[in-house]
């Protein structure tokens, strides 16, 4: 089993600049990199700041290419539900990415959509560094708790306490979809450096479960006990049960 790191932080803030600065270093270090991407509350702040830097200059995102986690079952890309408008509208359409280099899951293409994304993957030479919120089952991306760990993108089944803790995104309930399409864990554990935030009480007993209790399916996020580059980036109530 690996060293993970965890960079500790006072708040939402400190976490997010942490958590930018790593991924700016892989951008700088290697121009034309892969990044997996996540949406959710949590990344918001780190992509906040890897905009002001590239608006001064500091950061070029002309090369970059990106493949994201997920996307809803059955919204088309302009849907202010997607995925796809979550991330034009908190980072591409403010930094110099060619949104030509930029890949979301589709939610309409159907079932064939898993085998194309996952070749995409293959022929960019995989991930170089994958972002990762938390969710507090456990999840990865929609990788739901399972009796088995999946490997490729698949479409998932969304449990009643993923729908609700994304329900504040929709008018109601009904309308949170049922379904996603996700990364498979093989996808995310073969990122050459993953880089995973967590903010908040609500998410200190899944960090604990997850990086502190044994490697098994019911926790998808505790699969990273075995990556050789793993970084937990999280401010101190996440981190207050361990």
């Amino acid at each position: 089993m690996t060293a993970m790191r965890i960079i500790r932080t006072k708040d939402y803030d400190a976490m997010s600049a942490a958590a930018a600065r790593l991924i700016a270093a892989q951008i700088t270090l290697k121009p034309n990199c892969v990044l997996g991407l996540a949406t959710g509350s949590s990344p918001v702040g780190a992509y906040q700041n890897l905009i002001a830097w590239n608006k001064a200059g500091e950061l070029d995102f002309s090369q970059v290419r990106s493949v994201n986690l997920d996307e809803y079952a059955g919204l088309t890309p302009d849907h202010d539900q997607s995925y796809a408008y979550f991330m034009r509208h908190n980072l591409f359409d403010h930094v110099n990415i060619d949104q030509k280099n930029t890949n979301v899951p589709s939610g309409v293409n159907g079932d064939e959509e898993c085998e194309r994304y996952d070749k995409l993957i293959a022929d960019f030479g995989g991930i170089d560094l994958q972002l990762l919120g938390l969710g507090v089952n456990g999840h990865i991306g929609f990788n739901e708790p399972d009796d088995h760990f999946s490997l490729g993108t698949h479409k998932v089944t969304l449990t009643e306490s993923t729908r609700e803790a994304n329900k504040r995104f929709f008018t109601s309930i009904d309308e949170v979809p049922t379904h996603a399409y996700t990364m498979g864990v093989r996808d995310i554990l073969q990122a050459r450096r993953v880089v995973m935030v967590a903010s908040g009480a609500n998410k200190a007993q899944a960090i604990k479960d997850a990086f502190f209790g044994p490697v098994t399916p019911q926790v998808p996020a505790s699969i990273l006990q075995y990556h050789p580059d793993f970084i937990l980036v999280a401010d101190e109530e996440a981190l207050s049960l361990i």
